[in-house]
């Protein structure tokens, strides 16, 4: 990871958020695509070793994304995003929760308000996550943490053979 990037992760439990700040040594459109298109999603969006498998994706406001986290023995993880709103390449909102293979959704889940910004080629992506559940984001915190972590470095590593 290059070390000159912003990387910041800190949790408000009162407020039940995440913050995330992350820089990429990469533009604007690149870092954008790279969040917001399935085919570069899925190249980075899992921590090792697991690998991430979109089933469909219409990123369009009141679109959704239905995808798997696989393990290397098949496990597989689902989730489903829907976007709430979309400001192309500065912001989008979705509304995430774990799912089973059928969609059935795993309730309570979490609004997710992801900002970028570019300046002098770095781009800066700001994610605030919101929990419904002071519970859940408990639960999945020390975990969520770790895993996200891996997968913003996959993402930097993607960008840099993509720049």
């Amino acid at each position: 990871m290059n070390n000159d990037l912003l990387f910041d992760f800190n949790v408000d439990k009162a407020a039940k958020t995440v913050c995330i700040t992350r820089e990429f040594n990469a533009g604007l459109d690149l870092v954008w695509d790279a969040f917001t298109k399935p085919e570069l999603l899925d190249q980075w969006g899992a921590p090792a070793p697991m690998r991430a498998q979109t089933k469909y994706m219409d990123f369009k406001e009141g679109g959704r994304r239905f995808y798997a986290m696989i393990s290397p023995d098949g496990q597989e993880r689902w989730s489903v995003q829907e976007f709430t709103s979309i400001i192309p390449k500065t912001n989008f909102k979705m509304y995430n929760t774990f799912a089973d293979k059928d969609e059935n959704r795993e309730l309570p889940g979490s609004d997710w308000d992801y900002n970028f910004s570019e300046e002098n080629g770095i781009t800066r992506v700001d994610i605030v996550i919101y929990n419904e559940s002071f519970e859940r984001l408990e639960k999945l915190l020390e975990g969520f943490k770790i895993g996200f972590t891996m997968t913003l470095k996959n993402l930097e590593e993607l960008l840099a053979t993509l720049s």
